[in-house]
């Protein structure tokens, strides 16, 4: 677990990471690589959002573009499309509880922002390196933020984020722990001059982010390391591929296996868990908290 009291500001409201939490996902696609996690229906979206925060969940996460391996590109107008009827009613089913938008595209973060009040901006493509899976992302777009002509080489999803104000996760798609350091560095660095407070880093692990099995176990043996840069890690680890593919099991097979990764998660420092399956992280997030405070001298 972290050593460092880490906060967000959600609306003027500091959210506290001084404890991990568990970030709840919620799919509204017909195609995430893990198919219990696909929501579409306004019951089936309601009904998980509740889930999520009935079963210790502080942050849900909506989806509505799979980035996975096998994952279709999706339209700028339909991932809009699929956002605009998730989250009035994740909204109204939960109005108080904190909600990231897993999106890579520009307009998309300024419609869930200014339209519909998102709190947290999740984005896959460490500022547009890359898209939907093994595909660069090419598109430019115009940001009309007053700081465009002095930053205009800056990366648009920056930019954007110059513009919302709301947290950002930036997560990585490179495949050693020096390449991922060296991006983080400068890229945490363009979203300082454009004045984006709250970052959070995300190790991008996943066949799909430019990382093998085994460069996703040595990241996830060295992520301690990324406590140099001062900001909180979101490890994302739920059912993915590394787990199911080392265990010769299925997604559907991995909630074992995803419990064991979050724990080695927590123990090299994550803040926050974003996963398919809430309580089970939010046992773990207990047992270690327990286990490190067994640790701690008595005074």
């Amino acid at each position: 677990m972290n050593d460092m009291d880490y906060t967000l500001n959600i609306k003027g409201q500091l959210f506290s990471l001084k404890e991990p939490v568990v970030m709840g996902i919620l799919n509204c696609t017909p195609d995430s690589f893990f198919a219990g996690s696909r929501k579409q229906t306004e019951k089936e979206i309601a009904d998980r959002a509740n889930e999520i925060v009935a079963q210790g969940g502080k942050i849900i996460d909506v989806g509505a573009f799979s980035t996975g391996p096998g994952a279709d590109e999706v339209s700028e107008e339909e991932e809009m499309r699929r956002l605009r009827h998730a989250l009035p009613i994740v909204r109204r089913e939960q109005p108080d509880v904190p909600v990231s938008v897993d999106t890579y595209r520009p307009d998309v973060a300024r419609m869930v922002v200014e339209e519909y009040g998102a709190d947290i901006i999740n984005d896959v493509s460490e500022g547009g390196i890359t898209g939907i899976v093994d595909k660069p992302l090419e598109e430019r777009y115009d940001v009309d933020a007053e700081t465009d002509d002095k930053f205009k080489d800056y990366p648009a999803i920056f930019r954007m984020m110059g513009r919302l104000k709301v947290p950002y996760i930036l997560m990585s798609v490179q495949g050693n722990l020096h390449d991922m350091l060296m991006n983080f560095s400068k890229e945490v660095q363009q979203l300082r001059d454009l004045h984006v407070k709250d970052i959070i880093l995300d190790p991008g692990y996943g066949f799909g982010f430019g990382k093998t099995q085994e460069e996703n176990f040595a990241i996830l043996h060295e992520q301690r390391k990324l406590e140099v840069m001062g900001l909180p890690i979101l490890a994302g680890l739920s059912r993915k591929r590394l787990i199911w593919k080392t265990l010769g099991i299925t997604a559907d097979e991995a909630l074992n296996g995803t419990t064991v990764v979050n724990t080695l998660a927590l123990l090299n420092g994550a803040s926050i868990l974003r996963v398919h399956d809430v309580r089970e992280a939010v046992q773990a997030t207990k047992l270690v908290k327990a286990y490190n405070t067994s640790l701690t001298p008595n005074t």
